[in-house]
């Protein structure tokens, strides 16, 4: 009796310790689940300062490392927002995002900056930066134009916001550039109407490009396109007047030679009615 009750005794003590351990393992389980996680990586960038990671940042990229300087730049804006420092790294945020080809982030941050430092020494050449971004992401006239029309409005703000920036003249240039695009996309469905003879739906592709995009290169194609669609339905008038605005415009074109010889095979010359739209738009073209 004694024996089974020392057994039983042992027993209980052994179950009585494995709870116990349990229960700290337990205790310890729930302490690391309450710890918040650690990047060990992150720990040294945390506690630097801003200036040092700042000026880390700008060694980087004097050594070619955009990558390692645009997350310098990044740990600033994330630690000390709203600060000097902090605006002074969203710009190079900015910049080394764009020149990294990550457009869609090179404009969120810089579209961030505008927002908050609209009037700094820094807005205009961010506002440059956005439409950098933008311009690099025009794709070819058979492809969706939306990256040429928010070209044309972050470059219109340079200029508009910032007439006096050394940018102007670039964002100029890039406008120009997305407008030849936008035209082109117009040229492109016109072509694909005027081969399938849907004359109409053609002619007004060709002019939005004479109305709307005159300073662009899509123009004499326009009015040769608009002579030839014209003649096709029978409107010769019309026919003539865009031969002769093409005439008078860009007398040594090959698109003007094709239409004189055009509109030779029924027997008319060029000949401009005052009265048309085209002859309306014709006045604005820049060979006019």
């Amino acid at each position: 009796m004694n024996h089974v009750r020392s057994v039983g005794m042992r027993k209980t003590a052994r179950m009585a310790l494995v709870s116990l351990v349990l229960v700290g393992a337990g205790f310890g389980i729930t302490a690391c689940q309450s710890d918040r996680d650690i990047d060990i990586t992150k720990l040294g960038m945390e506690t630097d300062p801003p200036e040092t990671l700042y000026n880390q940042g700008l060694a980087n990229m004097k050594a070619g490392n955009l990558t390692e300087a645009s997350r310098k730049f990044d740990a600033i804006d994330k630690q000390n927002p709203f600060t000097e420092w902090g605006r002074k790294a969203l710009v190079m945020s900015t910049f080394t995002k764009y020149r990294l080809g990550r457009s869609e982030e090179a404009i969120t941050t810089g579209n961030r900056y505008m927002s908050q430092y609209p009037r700094s020494a820094d807005s205009a050449y961010v506002q440059y930066l956005v439409g950098l971004s933008y311009a690099r992401q025009i794709a070819d006239v058979t492809q969706d134009q939306r990256a040429a029309v928010r070209t044309i409005d972050a470059m219109n703000k340079v200029i508009n916001d910032y007439p006096d920036s050394e940018y102007v003249e670039d964002a100029q240039a890039k406008i120009r550039f997305a407008r030849d695009q936008l035209a082109g996309k117009e040229m492109q469905i016109g072509r694909y109407y005027l081969e399938r003879k849907e004359y109409l739906a053609a002619i007004r592709r060709f002019r939005n490009v004479v109305e709307q995009y005159s300073n662009t290169n899509q123009v004499e194609e326009a009015l040769a396109r608009l002579t030839e669609s014209y003649y096709a339905m029978g409107i010769v008038e019309e026919a003539q007047t865009a031969a002769a605005v093409l005439g008078r415009n860009y007398p040594d074109s090959q698109w003007y030679a094709d239409s004189y010889k055009l509109l030779q095979t029924g027997g008319v010359e060029p000949r401009e009615n005052r009265g048309s739209w085209i002859s309306r738009a014709g006045a604005k073209l820049i060979g006019a």
